[in-house]
């Protein structure tokens, strides 16, 4: 009963190290999401980098211990650490990063690229604080073309547990987004008219020459 019961704790011990390190993985993914809305390019690609480091020894690790890595908690730390990377090549070279350039799980991959439609939304909304219209209406194609993706792949939502809501989610996100980016255009349309009409005014109200 002793060498079960060492066999156990030693189990335990493992199990309480990977958890730890799949929250400090999910944490430095959040981290390098929130550097790229700042704007701290490099930053953000250093801590993505170190997150890559800790799930590259917990997946080495899962040949010892599956149980503890195929868990809900790992697949969650994979989903972060796939948005953040998806959200990463998307805005510093406009490309969408595939699963196996991160080497992360299909299914992993498509929840985490769901959730990038609501950073996105997030960008659009510091553009048009900026009052670049132009850069929220590009962003929102982008959340366009994601959604669209998605709700291609029909049979995923029976293989992947938690897309049908993420996709519910993400189609009221880009709707509400859609109207804040209307709203926007409106606004500056009548801004501009109503400088051409004072600019206008001013001019008749000048006195004649002569």
């Amino acid at each position: 009963m002793k060498d079960v019961e060492k066999e156990l704790m030693q189990k335990d011990s493992v199990r309480e190290t990977a958890q730890q390190n799949m929250r400090k993985a999910t944490s430095l993914s959040k981290q390098s999401i929130l550097l790229m809305h700042q704007k701290k390019y490099k930053k953000a690609r250093k801590t993505i980098e170190n997150a890559k480091e800790i799930i590259s020894k917990l997946q080495d690790s899962e040949k010892e211990n599956p149980d503890i890595i195929h868990s809900g908690m790992f697949s969650a730390a994979l989903q972060e650490y796939a948005e953040a990377n998806i959200f990463a090549a998307l805005i510093q070279e406009a490309r969408f990063i595939t699963p196996e350039e991160i080497i992360v799980p299909s299914v992993d991959y498509v929840l985490g690229l769901a959730d990038v439609i609501g950073e996105y939304r997030r960008l659009v909304l510091d553009t048009l604080r900026e009052g670049n219209v132009e850069k929220g209406e590009t962003c929102l194609q982008t959340m366009d073309e994601i959604y669209i993706e998605l709700m291609a792949m029909d049979e995923a939502y029976m293989l992947v547990p938690g897309l049908r809501r993420k996709c519910d989610v993400a189609r009221r996100i880009i709707e509400t987004t859609r109207g804040d980016i209307t709203q926007e255009v409106r606004r500056k349309s009548l801004e501009n008219y109503l400088k051409q009409f004072e600019k206008t005014q001013r001019k008749t109200r000048q006195p004649r020459k002569g």
